[in-house]
């Protein structure tokens, strides 16, 4: 049985008062090279496109960027390369208010993404690794102290996958709460990755791709056998998860019961990092001893927000800019 959350908006947003939590985020930061187009181009295709903008993003490090902005306290690991995008990529953090002093400069060229955003706020995108594909495993070691100290750990794939496996288990053993987001998505995820995660956050097409079951004929998830989805997220090995449903909002699971949250809707300017403001949301929740219900309402508001402006971390609001944009 799904219970629907359905709350009013104030009553949401009074979660913005309680984010005080501490928050690890291992992963990723790149300069986000974006295009605005009135369509994307098909598949050969030249078309004309407006001023090319470089952006700060990067998964981890727009997670990171949005549970800051809000009041969580984050440390972000990873590493910049030695190119001037580094400096930018750092600076931009630092604004919003993460700690980046644990981050290494590696020889070479940091992360980079090529975007194109269309006309309706439609993305494509193609990212280039650079550093990060330089945090190893001895880097995580190294950091574990100030790694491990946090309520939280939130993780995605824009590392390698054996950093990432191990970051997890120095996080579980430490008593964390570890978040994965399997994105960019994969559906073989190593045991020892599922056996040290808490819980899972993918959209519904990675959610099928991973469980491996069938998607809807008619497109409708939300008319779906949620109770046998839950039943085999449990069986893969994530007792808790989040599912986005795009503009349908997302499902909660949680210990064999299913939630379904409502979507915020707004006019979308560019839903670039959109998904990144909903894990770093549900992040600074957790921190903050939110329920998973609780968290998803939020990040609901949270990303909504950052539809409404250009790029990743540029379109991040604060509390108070939030609060005010919804209430």
């Amino acid at each position: 049985m799904i219970q629907d959350m359905a709350a009013a908006p104030d009553q949401v947003l009074k979660g913005l008062d309680t984010i005080t939590g501490s928050i690890s985020v291992v992963g990723s930061m790149n300069a986000d090279y974006t295009v605005n187009t009135d369509r994307l181009p098909k598949p050969g295709e030249t078309i004309n496109g407006g001023p090319l903008q470089v952006l700060p993003g990067g998964k981890s490090a727009n997670q990171a960027a949005t549970a800051a902005r809000i009041g969580a306290q984050v440390r972000l690991f990873g590493a910049v390369g030695s190119d001037s995008n580094a400096d930018f990529l750092l600076g931009q953090l630092g604004n919003a208010g993460v700690d980046v002093s644990h981050v290494m400069t590696v020889p070479g060229a940091s992360g980079t993404t090529v975007i194109t955003v269309d006309a309706r706020g439609e993305n494509t995108i193609v990212y280039s690794p650079g550093s990060n594909g330089k945090v190893d495993v001895d880097y995580a070691h190294r950091s574990r102290q100030a790694l491990t100290s946090a309520k939280v750990l939130g993780l995605c794939l824009e590392s390698p996958i054996e950093t990432v496996t191990e970051v997890a288990r120095m996080g579980h053993e430490a008593g964390m709460t570890v978040l994965l987001n399997d994105s960019p998505f994969r559906a073989d995820l190593p045991a020892d990755l599922i056996a040290n995660s808490d819980l899972i956050l993918v959209n519904e097409h990675e959610m099928a791709q991973l469980l491996g079951i069938d998607e809807p004929e008619d497109g409708d998830w939300l008319g779906a056998d949620w109770d046998r989805i839950n039943q085999t997220m449990q069986d893969f090995g994530f007792h808790r998860a989040i599912v986005t449903l795009g503009g349908e909002g997302s499902m909660v699971l949680d210990q064999g019961r299913t939630y379904r949250i409502h979507a915020v809707h707004v006019d979308a300017v560019d839903t670039t990092g959109c998904g990144d403001a909903f894990m770093g949301t549900v992040l600074a929740g957790l921190a903050s001893d939110m329920t998973l219900v609780q968290a998803a309402q939020l990040a609901s508001y949270v990303s909504a927000y950052a539809a409404t402006g250009q790029g990743a971390q540029a379109s991040y609001g604060t509390a108070e800019q939030i609060r005010l944009r919804f209430s």
